[in-house]
């Protein structure tokens, strides 16, 4: 009995130790850089800037599947499946365009031009600048899975026509947390507007 309570009290310390240390280095992360426009009850208008990512399509077969498949070709490059074995920071959040296939995106530190980058071992990595602008989002907890996602983009679509704020058909789940961070979980369904 005594065993299985230090056992347990040494994973539950772990555990924790592993919450903290998420929570400090969350802070670090250099974030997709935007300002908000206008804060309404239950989302905003943001203006995005100009940012380059690595990027991967992916068939869409859930988000599961295609979240879990895009993090490790894009997590292996990062990480130093790259022609110069380099590590790369990572960033927030993980960008997701959820279309009939997936395009899985990264963005790149700031402090990288597209020429500074090395080559990535993986062809199906590319490089793609996206150009400043503006779009809607809404934010929710919890892991994310197809259920919240479409919820939640019907949720904002309708805001979006309550405030007659014209929107494109693109739209994009944006991921903040890694797997293992339990609390403060933030997730965003992100559109584009016209």
């Amino acid at each position: 009995m005594k065993i299985a309570i230090i056992l347990i009290s040494v994973l539950l310390l772990i555990f924790v130790a592993v919450q903290i240390f998420s929570w400090k280095s969350q802070k670090n992360i250099e974030t997709y850089p935007y300002s908000v426009i206008q804060d309404f009850e239950d989302f905003e208008i943001r203006q995005y800037e100009s940012a380059l990512f690595t990027s991967v399509q992916i068939t869409n077969d859930g988000y599961s599947n295609a979240s879990s498949k895009g993090f490790s070709i894009l997590g292996g490059y990062i990480f130093g499946a790259n022609e110069n074995k380099e590590t790369i920071a990572m960033t927030s959040p993980v960008t997701m365009s959820m279309e009939e296939s997936i395009t899985m995106m990264f963005m790149v530190p700031s402090k990288y031009d597209i020429s500074d980058l090395p080559k990535p071992q993986n062809g199906d990595i590319k490089f793609k600048k996206v150009p400043a602008r503006k779009m809607a989002a809404i934010t929710f907890g919890g892991w994310a899975n197809d259920e919240k996602i479409e919820s939640n983009r019907q949720k904002l679509i309708s805001l979006l026509d309550q405030k007659n704020i014209d929107y494109s058909d693109n739209y994009y789940f944006y991921g903040y947390n890694a797997p293992y961070e339990f609390f403060n979980r933030k997730n965003e369904v992100v559109i584009e507007l016209k």
